[in-house]
């Protein structure tokens, strides 16, 4: 088992906001994580498995799903640690949220489990017929309601 040192530990947790979450709790890094993590909100489960992946300074991070189940804020806290910290890694993210993937350096649009397009986002966004430009398209006009 890997061993951190405790000032590692609560770098990586201010990293992920999760400081003052994990001192609030009565026993602080010593604090239990139940089955699920079901003593934690689903978005602080998500930033702690970013954390994980930062201790072991992962190269590679695959997510799926990982912003379905939390809120707008939650998410943009997510994006932000992963362009931040592993910028220098390769990021896969599985996401209906269009906002998750604006930045990511190319998207890759399916549609009854076919690929359709594999692009930069601009340059979806900009081609005519691209599922992904309606899609955005789409996201913002509801957004704007």
């Amino acid at each position: 088992m890997i061993k951190y040192g405790r000032i590692f530990l609560l770098k990586v947790l201010e990293k992920c906001q999760l400081r003052e979450a994990v001192q609030g709790k009565e026993t602080g890094l010593d604090s239990a994580v139940l089955q699920d993590g079901s003593n934690w909100s689903m978005g602080q489960r998500q930033l702690f498995c970013l954390g994980r992946a930062l201790l072991k300074r992962s190269r590679i991070l695959v997510l799926d799903e990982a912003t379905a189940s939390i809120d707008n804020a939650t998410d943009a806290i997510l994006q932000k640690i992963i362009r931040l910290e592993f910028v220098d890694c390769t990021v896969i993210t599985v996401a209906h949220r269009i906002p998750t993937v604006m930045d990511y350096t190319k998207v890759l649009a399916i549609s009854d489990g076919k690929l359709v397009e594999f692009d930069e986002p601009k340059k979806l966004i900009s081609k005519d017929g691209s599922l992904f430009g309606e899609l955005v398209k789409e996201y913002w006009a509801r957004a704007e309601k």
